[in-house]
């Protein structure tokens, strides 16, 4: 059974047509008609609904103009950039005034800059309208960008949801605190008494002399890049590998006893450098 608010879209024995659901869906692969103009393409919707006359122009209008296309009304979509096909589709899903939205990865096919561009233009509509948005993707950074809320779904089944800043700080689970973000998950011994949220004197104790033997249980520790950097009181880890990222370098590092840490740094670290970490917090998934 679907259900949207108190409408029943379909059961067992009931199916909703699609055209009366007031649904409207951005594709991947932009799904424009090439005999169409823009305007065309995106007045289709009303179209088939019936609409007709000056109104539907000025729907159509009034949709282009937010995505910012209106001077390309009369063009063909072989006339338009990977980027401006999108914002076509966009406009066409628009111009209905749906009640949800569903996108399905809409900015794969798009280079790096235009998806930050498109990404904005999600984001103003979305504060405009006020319309429900279900955007699917698995690139985190657009997730993290553009959600109210992440729902992440592991096979088949909806496993945190949660605001990005939450769900990104606060994962539920070892699978949710795996995917999300460029974190480690270590194995360490904790007291008993130890909560979720961990700083660097439980984490030193936890971390300091490997071949010691402590009490308490092995617990999972969700430990985030941004919280490891060097520091004369830190624990001695081993550079395994540095690769520069344009704004920074990514650290591999290793422990004492085999486990693999992610650290972001400033300046590059040769191979094999043994240096002090200290790492600032931790998460019990």
């Amino acid at each position: 059974m679907i259900e949207f608010g108190e409408r029943r879209l379909a059961d067992a024995a009931f199916s909703l047509p699609p055209e009366k659901r007031n649904m409207a869906m951005v594709f991947q692969s932009y799904a424009l008609w090439p005999h169409m103009s823009v305007a065309e393409n995106v007045g289709y919707p009303l179209k088939v609904r019936g609409a007709s006359g000056e109104a539907c122009r000025r729907r159509v209008t009034e949709a282009l103009a937010l995505v910012k296309l209106q001077d390309f009304a009369e063009r063909r979509p072989t006339a338009l950039s990977g980027g401006q096909r999108q914002r076509v589709a966009l406009a066409r899903c628009l111009v209905t005034e749906p009640d949800v939205v569903l996108l399905d990865e809409p900015l794969a096919n798009l280079d790096q800059h235009l998806r930050k561009a498109m990404e904005e233009i999600f984001r103003a509509f979305h504060e405009r309208s006020g319309t429900t948005m279900i955007y699917v993707t698995h690139d985190q950074a657009e997730a993290m960008a553009l959600a109210t809320d992440v729902a992440v779904m592991a096979e088949g089944r909806i496993l945190q949801v949660a605001p990005p800043a939450e769900i990104y700080a606060r994962p539920e689970g070892r699978v949710v605190g795996g995917l999300i973000g460029r974190g480690s998950i270590l194995r360490l011994r904790l007291p008993e008494n130890a909560g979720r949220q961990l700083d660097w004197p439980l984490l030193r104790q936890a971390l300091g002399d490997r071949g010691q033997v402590r009490a308490g249980p092995l617990a999972d520790v969700l430990i985030r890049p941004e919280h490891v950097h060097v520091g004369t009181d830190g624990i001695a880890m081993r550079t395994v590998s540095c690769v520069f990222e344009g704004e920074r370098f990514a650290l591999d590092l290793v422990l004492s006893d085999g486990q693999r840490l992610k650290a972001y740094s400033s300046v590059a670290m040769a191979e094999g450098t043994l240096a002090p970490f200290v790492v600032s917090g931790g998460w019990r998934p």
